[in-house]
């Protein structure tokens, strides 16, 4: 490990550590004060910068890892830095080593959509039938079935791939953003199959409870419509 790596980039005087999230914070515990302390800033910068930055912001979960590898909540950052910024191998690694420490099955849909990226959309089908799906919560639930619906296209089945979607709630009254990237991806997947007139209904769908904007489907219906 080369010393930037373990370093870091420069955390921000204004970072005490003490912004670090009440539960996070109490899995330092078991470091000597100042190293829980570097970890924390080091988390907490990472945080910070993950949606603008992900790279510097994996960079300082590494720098957070070189310090604590034994922690879950450290491998867990490290690996949504990593999966944020693109490196999906190491995502991977980091959130299974994360499962590993504590047995959480929250990282399961991540971890799916990093086999499907490496180029494994078998395995993560596999993962997708993991029996601890049934008990997650909608969004979760439905981030699964958008990796296993992805997987399915990877692999060139796209009746495989609708059958996965409809599956899902499709229809459900909930205006949550899991509800329309569902939606999105039945339309879009519908107009891969050639259904053009039923994909434009579903980009509707998906454009009348979007009200977040986390889709285009406005733009698509629009483009299909011309």
């Amino acid at each position: 490990m080369s010393a930037a790596t373990y370093d870091g980039p420069p955390i921000p005087d204004d970072i005490t550590g003490g912004e670090l999230d009440r539960q996070v914070a109490a899995q330092l515990k078991g470091l000597p004060e100042k190293l829980a302390a570097r970890v924390a800033r080091h988390l907490v910068a990472a945080g910070r910068l993950i949606d603008e930055d992900p790279e510097t912001a994996y960079q300082h979960t590494l720098a957070a890892r070189a310090r604590a590898a034994r922690l879950a909540v450290v491998r867990e950052a490290a690996g949504e830095a990593a999966y944020a910024a693109g490196h999906y191998a190491e995502a991977l690694t980091e959130l299974r080593a994360a499962k590993r420490i504590n047995g959480a099955t929250a990282y399961l849909p991540i971890m799916a959509d990093c086999l499907r990226a490496v180029g494994k959309p078998q395995e993560a089908l596999r993962l997708s039938r993991s029996p601890s799906v049934a008990n997650f919560h909608p969004a979760a639930k439905a981030e699964m079935t958008l990796v296993a619906a992805g997987a399915r296209r990877d692999m060139g089945d796209l009746d495989a791939a609708l059958r996965t979607l409809e599956a899902a709630p499709l229809m459900s009254r909930s205006r949550e953003p899991w509800v329309a990237r569902l939606r999105y991806a039945y339309a879009d997947t519908l107009l891969a199959a050639g259904r053009e007139q039923e994909a434009l209904t579903w980009f509707h769908r998906t454009h009348a409870i979007d009200s977040d904007e986390v889709t285009d489907a406005a733009q698509r219906a629009e483009e299909l419509e011309r």
